[in-house]
């Protein structure tokens, strides 16, 4: 065992250190902490319960805890709604008043001011606050609603359907589902979803081996038959719908988290529900293909393709019905790529009162949202609908039956998400009236975009956020970025972005490679064999704020989860010096043994798997549990983790803490946050209030940042 200088005023818990060394293809990956990825072993408890008890002993002595945990609460204490889903006269939608731990999802009857009223609220089904709503869906009639709870994090979630007039259970539950979208048939006596097989067929596998079927209320779920899925990857995902008329159902299925697509389209009228004749659309699953269809299309009518085959930046394409299976060769071009933009939305109007149909499309250009309006006919571009500010817009929905109206959410970093309605007769955009009541954008923060060289010359883009929008005196600057899985670092209303620049710090959110900032080029040059650049731009990001006299040396801390945590995890091992403190929240660290925990196996497309020896290598190379160095300088290190999370295996925190508290020569500490309860995501809003204000405090104690409020 190595010997390594700890300042005397701290001792950290014990944690043996084996000489365990696996080696692969030739390649040797030491592991002297593997012992504490067993959770309910005697040593990792008592372990885990000295290290909690040096948190909360740590926590003790941070300045002003109360003062960050007091503005973020206020920062997120604003009304938040989502766009709504009308059904058969019904509109539903999921409303967050100020001061309630959960959504609750509320229906209206139609026409304008008829009474709300509550239909599911997760703290009356679970007074603990630990269950969580997790997917919802009416109807096409909107008298029944089948809806996915989950309790304590795990987002393994039940399924029960609820007569909408009575609020009363009249199917479920039906386990082994996770926020599996439905498919309802006319008359609501039937829908398709996704399960997972019984586990005890397939020990250690329970979270895949996905299957569709097809659900009959009042039937065990047992009984279910199965309607596709069967003989294929057991990491594929898949999701359903069914057109409004019922006659047409859609199955995508995606390779783990893959960004690609396979899609498959059954005329339900061709034969038993039981047994649809699927036939493809796209087979192959090197690009992302939506399915837009209109209610009512007939053989001679065009449905609509949103795609990025042949346009890593999206563009849409129409094609008969019964063309469909030909793929690319029956497509036509109606809305073309653009080289400044990225689509990432699309929504079709077909209502009577337009004459012809309508597309509403989303995208972003430089990470900021733009909505145009297009004739589907020939993708004439009709107009730009002006949005609140520079920010993102999201949840897009449609009036029933096509309509002429739909809705979508918008955000920033100074405004909190508000609810918009197009009008595609008058081709205006207003506030939806059940939407949030209006909160002001919040004061004293200014957001600037910036964009810099990364190491090999790539432009990335960063958005600034200050109390002035100027470099006018060097200050506290929180770094954060994701750089995974074609996520997008749009701006939206954060608490704790605000909270720290309402400090006096500066905040900073970068658009990294393997992100989806600029299209699937974008998201392709950060992952895999590339992910490397990933970290090169973050990099590349924290000497920019230097240069440009945002902050100073020694005056920067970052912060990220889940991929996030990786990228943090990967700056630290990689340029220790460079930070004052770190926050890994989530995180994935060690990269050589991910696939064996969580949903570790979905994530090889996107990472590549250690059982290739080219693809090792580079997870070798950038690891950071593999890559702690003893008797290094390591900035003070907090890392986050939950119990209950399913797809981040709190063992990647617990072994990454214990390497780092061996290893550091450093003065500041290196701790663990284990929440109990809760999970990955979702979680009462009292919980992800405490947890973002320990996280700002730890990080303002070692970046010389006063709490919000100090004289």
């Amino acid at each position: 065992m190595t010997s390594v200088h700890r300042p005397a005023q701290r001792r950290y818990p014990h944690a043996d250190r084996q000489y365990l060394v696996q080696e692969l293809h030739g390649m040797r990956a030491p592991d002297p902490y593997r012992w504490l990825e067993d959770a309910e072993s005697a040593a990792t408890r008592r372990w885990s319960a000295e290290q909690e008890a040096l948190y909360e002993a740590e926590r003790a002595g941070w300045h002003g805890l109360d003062r960050w945990e007091a503005r973020v609460a206020a920062l997120t204490a604003v009304d938040r709604a989502t766009a709504p889903t009308v059904r058969g006269g019904r509109t539903f939608w999921l409303r967050q008043e100020a001061g309630q731990e959960h959504p609750v999802l509320v229906v209206a009857e139609a026409g304008d001011g008829t009474p709300e009223r509550v239909l599911l609220d997760p703290l009356a089904l679970d007074p603990s606050g630990r269950t969580v709503l997790d997917a919802w869906q009416p109807s096409l009639e909107g008298d029944l609603l089948a809806f996915q709870v989950s309790r304590g994090g795990t987002e393994d979630s039940l399924l029960r359907v609820i007569d909408v007039n009575t609020g009363k259970v009249v199917d479920g539950p039906v386990d082994r589902v996770r926020k599996s979208s439905i498919g309802w048939l006319p008359g609501g006596e039937a829908f398709y979803y996704v399960r997972a097989l019984d586990p005890r067929l397939h020990p250690g596998e329970g979270r895949y081996h996905r299957r569709v079927h097809l659900h009959r209320i009042g039937t065990a779920p047992e009984e279910d038959p199965l309607v596709f899925g069967e003989g294929r990857d057991r990491t594929q995902f898949y999701s359903v719908s069914v057109t409004e008329d019922g006659r047409r159902l859609a199955v995508t299925a995606t390779q783990g988290t893959g960004r690609g697509t396979a899609l498959y389209l059954a005329d339900l009228s061709e034969g038993p529900l039981e047994r649809p004749v699927f036939r493809p659309v796209q087979q192959e699953m090197e690009a992302v293909t939506r399915l837009h269809m209109a209610p009512g299309t007939g053989p001679d009518d065009p449905v609509w393709l949103r795609t990025d085959r042949d346009a890593a930046r999206g563009r849409v394409v129409a094609c008969r019905p019964d063309g469909l299976h030909l793929g690319p060769a029956a497509w036509r071009e109606v809305i073309p790529e653009r080289p400044d933009a990225v689509l990432t939305g699309l929504v079709v109007l077909s209502g009577p009162e337009l004459g012809h149909p309508l597309g509403l499309a989303a995208w972003t250009r430089r990470t900021v949202a733009e909505v145009t309006v297009h004739d589907l006919t020939d993708g004439r571009q009709l107009a730009v609908v002006p949005l609140p500010g520079t920010g993102t817009v999201g949840d897009f929905s449609a009036g029933p039956h096509g309509s002429y109206e739909a809705w979508f959410s918008y955000t920033d970093f100074t405004t909190p998400a508000c609810v918009l309605r197009f009008d595609a007769r008058t081709l205006s955009v207003t506030p939806w009236e059940r939407g949030p009541r209006h909160t002001p954008a919040a004061g004293g923060a200014v957001t600037r975009r910036t964009a810099f060289p990364s190491r090999d010359g790539t432009t990335v883009g960063m958005f600034v956020i200050s109390p002035t929008g100027r470099p006018d005196v060097p200050r506290p600057v929180l770094l954060t970025g994701y750089g995974g899985f074609g996520g997008t670092m749009s701006p939206r209303y954060r608490a704790q972005v605000l909270a720290w620049v309402a400090a006096g710090g500066v905040f900073a959110w970068a658009g990294l490679r393997g992100g989806g900032e600029e299209g699937e080029a974008w998201h392709r040059a950060g992952s895999g064999e590339h992910k490397q650049n990933t970290f090169d731009d973050f990099a590349a990001a924290t000497d920019h704020l230097v240069e440009e006299g945002w902050a100073e040396p020694g005056r920067i801390a970052i912060i990220g989860g889940s991929n996030g945590g990786l990228l943090v995890g990967a700056a630290l091992t990689q340029r220790p010096g460079a930070y004052a403190a770190a926050v890994c929240m989530s995180p994935l660290l060690d990269m050589v043994r991910y696939e064996l925990s969580g949903l570790g196996p979905s994530w090889v497309p996107e990472y590549g798997s250690a059982q290739d020896p080219a693809q090792l290598r580079t997870l070798l190379g950038y690891s950071p549990y593999h890559h702690v160095t003893p008797g290094t300088d390591y900035p003070p290190v907090l890392l986050t983790a939950s119990d209950g999370d399913t797809r981040t295996d709190p063992l990647h925190a617990r072994k990454m803490c214990a390497a780092l508290q061996h290893a550091s020569r450093g003065a500041g500490p290196v701790l663990l946050r284990l929440e109990h309860g809760v999970g990955h995501g979702d979680r009462a809003a009292s919980r992800a209030v405490a947890l973002q204000a320990e996280c700002l405090a730890f990080l303002a104690e070692h970046v010389g940042l006063a709490p919000p409020g100090s004289p």
